[in-house]
């Protein structure tokens, strides 16, 4: 089956149906390779009335495909996951101003997340990225400056270490960038305590000391990695902190961004995310910029 081939005129009437709204969450989806419709309200909608029926809308538009996995029958039933389609290629080719030749869609691959054996570990970290930004939205003092994914940070860092993200998380006055690794809790723990290597190896290669951050699922899983994490060399040049969804400290969840994490050289208390820098002094600038009045005359 031939591509279809996209006249300007088709882009250009195209163009008219899409929100700004829109374009921004195919951009998303194209860099985060999948997103669940509950990860879409969160980042975009007031409602998940109105999540389902914008998503719905793209869906016959042709500029998302939709699946769901496959659950055990005790699990229920999964939420739609979205992928771009072939017409959302065609728009972020139109808009980066190359042939659609050249922008490399190619259908079989986007829908190979479908079938990965990475497929939760993809969503669980996409998570991640998707609470910050929601809660960035509540929140007009916090701010997700900067979200790498795994793909581009194997670009980035791969001969050395690779982690699931990379980011940088603005709260107030404080600011952290941080290594993200999302466990989902299939390795051994030697294996994901050995990760440290690679982000030492990094350390000594930039000279630039940025924490390792290992999402984790639950307390036990939690407790033991830390045993491997502390007794690990990479911990010495490392800043490292743990943390997982269990962790509420008193009835407001804030997600990641709350007083989840919990620094390797401490036993208490959590941290909130953003001020974790108090904790680690000299990794970068721990104080955004106040905005001067006389500066922005």
């Amino acid at each position: 089956m031939s591509p279809i081939r996209y006249s300007p005129r088709m882009l250009g009437e195209l163009a008219v149906r899409l929100t700004d709204r829109d374009r921004q969450l195919i951009r998303l989806i194209h860099d985060f390779r999948v997103l669940t419709a509950p990860q879409v309200s969160e980042m975009f909608f007031d409602t998940d009335d109105a999540a389902r029926k914008r998503l719905l809308a793209l869906t016959r538009m042709g500029i998302l495909e939709r699946f769901r996995p496959n659950l055990p029958p005790t699990m229920g039933t999964a939420p739609y996951h979205y992928v771009i389609g072939e017409t959302a290629a065609a728009v972020l080719a139109s808009e980066s101003g190359i042939d659609m030749a050249d922008f490399g869609y190619r259908r079989d691959r986007v829908l190979g997340i479908v079938y990965s054996q990475r497929l939760a570990h993809t969503v669980g970290t996409n998570g991640i990225a998707v609470s910050l930004y929601g809660f960035a939205r509540r929140h007009p003092v916090t701010e997700l400056t900067t979200w790498w994914t795994e793909q581009r940070c194997t670009a980035e860092w791969g001969a050395m270490a690779r982690p699931d993200a990379y980011a940088r998380w603005t709260e107030g006055r404080h600011s952290l960038e941080f290594f993200l690794e999302y466990d989902t809790g299939t390795e051994p723990l030697d294996r994901v305590a050995h990760k440290l290597d690679g982000y030492t190896r990094l350390t000594e290669s930039t000279r630039i000391v940025t924490p390792v951050l290992f999402w984790v699922q639950g307390e036990r899983r939690e407790t033991n990695l830390r045993k491997k994490l502390k007794h690990h060399p990479g911990n010495m040049f490392v800043p490292v902190a743990t943390g997982h969804a269990g962790t509420v400290n008193g009835t407001v969840d804030d997600g990641p961004a709350g007083a989840r994490w919990l620094p390797t050289d401490l036993e208490r208390p959590r941290f909130r995310l953003a001020e974790l820098a108090k904790h680690w002094p000299g990794l970068g600038p721990q104080v955004a910029p106040e905005s001067s009045e006389e500066g922005d005359e």
